[in-house]
């Protein structure tokens, strides 16, 4: 099976047919994606010895939200430093390590709530699932561009998509698997992990075994190679190594990592966020995640589809120009107690949320070339793993003082976007700043 895993062994057939790698791409993606619905797991981790309620013994919420921070860090890190890794080994082998990584994370976390070790939990999803995780969600993205270079913007976001939209099975898969397994005296959370760990071994390892390699020097029927210097598409290649030494680098890690930040903290506090505002129902609360998680997937296609014709730098203006300008108007509508304008806006917030990870691939393919897209994508992911954690602190903690120091509860969230408006800004000056690589950073093989 090893010999199956070789980059030689997945190369593809001159006739074969590109449309069959999105799909191995969604097997991982939609897997993985599973990470956005950890929060369902939340209570009932509190309540492993008490079963219906938590008892004096049980993990407190604070000890068990580290799991999902863990595993966003992790992510990064597993993204950033692998990503040479499968450049050079193929994403076949790539996707088949984050399979075996993504299941034990669950097989691990059933252990440690078998023992009650948050220890084990750490390690299991946070650590080693969390490695899962960010090679996961590499492995496809520089075979998608190879094998659409013609719709990169298209072709990732079908995937990343499915980043997005992997809350949505992996949810009610959990609800109900824990009400299957439940009992009396056990709320069903081991082997809902063992349950969970086998099915999406199972998926990520059909996705890696599908996965194949375009052919060298392969090119999509009538396909002319684009250059613009006005748009930065080159049809030159920067190494990993040496496009962190170009400014253009650190201006894409600020830019995703501030137009993360603005987003993921709306997602973190939404619920919250309509019931200290409107006086919203925690089933209104509920109801809002589910319709910012929808928005969050199709904006990830929807965006980046539309960013092979707008131009990645356009595209960007309009995320933190139009963003800026609608988080500047959210106080507005909250003091005004527009609840339904207030939910439109958010909305639309979380599609360019999710537009602007499904985009980044393609801009970065744009700027650096194709030769080391994943490696130089993982190594920009550090900022997802930055804004994971300065978006929801940052919102949570500054509502909360908002609140201590005497401001109404539908006003204790109006400075926060604000500020979120003034960190798009400086993305939007930080993407004005973007420009074509200079020819010293291009690789050139030695001779």
């Amino acid at each position: 099976m090893f010999k199956l895993l070789d980059k030689s062994h997945s190369v593809a057939a001159p006739d074969y047919n590109r449309w069959f790698i999105p799909p191995a791409a969604l097997c991982i993606h939609l897997s993985i994606g599973q990470a956005y619905a950890w929060s369902v797991f939340n209570i009932p981790l509190t309540r492993l010895l008490g079963i219906t309620e938590s008892i004096e013994a049980d993990w407190s919420r604070e000890s068990v939200i580290w799991i999902f921070s863990l595993a966003i860090v992790f992510l990064g890190l597993s993204a950033a430093f692998g990503g040479k890794w499968l450049e050079r080994v193929g994403p076949r082998c790539a996707m088949f390590v984050s399979a075996i990584c993504f299941s034990c994370g669950f097989f691990i976390a059933a252990f440690g709530a078998y023992l009650h070790s948050i220890v084990l939990l750490y390690v299991g999803y946070g650590v080693v699932g969390g490695c899962g995780l960010g090679l996961g969600y590499i492995s496809p993205v520089s075979t998608l561009i190879k094998w659409f270079p013609d719709r990169p913007g298209m072709a990732t976001g079908m995937a990343i998509m499915g980043f997005g939209g992997g809350a949505m099975i992996g949810a009610p898969l959990a609800v109900n698997l824990m009400k299957v397994f439940s009992t009396a005296t056990d709320n069903g959370l081991v082997p809902t992990f063992l349950a969970m760990g086998c099915i999406y071994l199972v998926v990520m390892l059909i996705g890696a075994f599908l996965v194949r390699v375009p052919p060298p020097d392969w090119q999509p029927i009538g396909y002319t190679p684009v250059t613009s210097t006005k748009q930065m598409i080159t049809n030159q290649s920067v190494h990993a190594d040496q496009a962190i030494k170009t400014p253009q680098f650190y201006l894409l890690w600020l830019m995703l990592c501030l137009n993360v930040t603005a987003g993921i903290g709306i997602l973190g506090k939404a619920s919250d966020m309509v019931q200290d505002m409107f006086g919203a129902s925690v089933a209104a609360g509920s109801w809002f995640v589910g319709l910012l998680s929808v928005s969050n997937m199709i904006g990830r296609f929807v965006w980046s589809s539309a960013s092979d014709f707008l131009g990645r730098r356009w595209t960007y203006a309009i995320f933190f120009g139009l963003g800026l300008m609608l988080y500047a108007v959210l106080p507005t509508f909250g003091r005004m107690g527009e609840q339904g304008l207030f939910v439109m806006i958010c909305t639309f917030i979380m599609s360019m949320y999710g537009g602007a990870f499904a985009t980044i691939p393609a801009y970065l393919r744009d700027v650096f070339g194709t030769m080391h897209v994943a490696a130089i994508h993982g190594r920009l992911l550090t900022a997802w793993s930055t804004a994971g954690i300065l978006g929801p602190v940052l919102l949570t903690r500054w509502a909360e003082y908002q609140k201590q120091a005497g401001v109404p509860k539908n006003e204790s969230y109006n400075r926060v976007f604000l500020f979120m408006s003034g960190l798009l800004l400086i993305g939007l000056v930080s993407n004005l700043m973007m420009s074509p690589v200079d020819s010293r950073h291009h690789y050139r093989e030695e001779s």
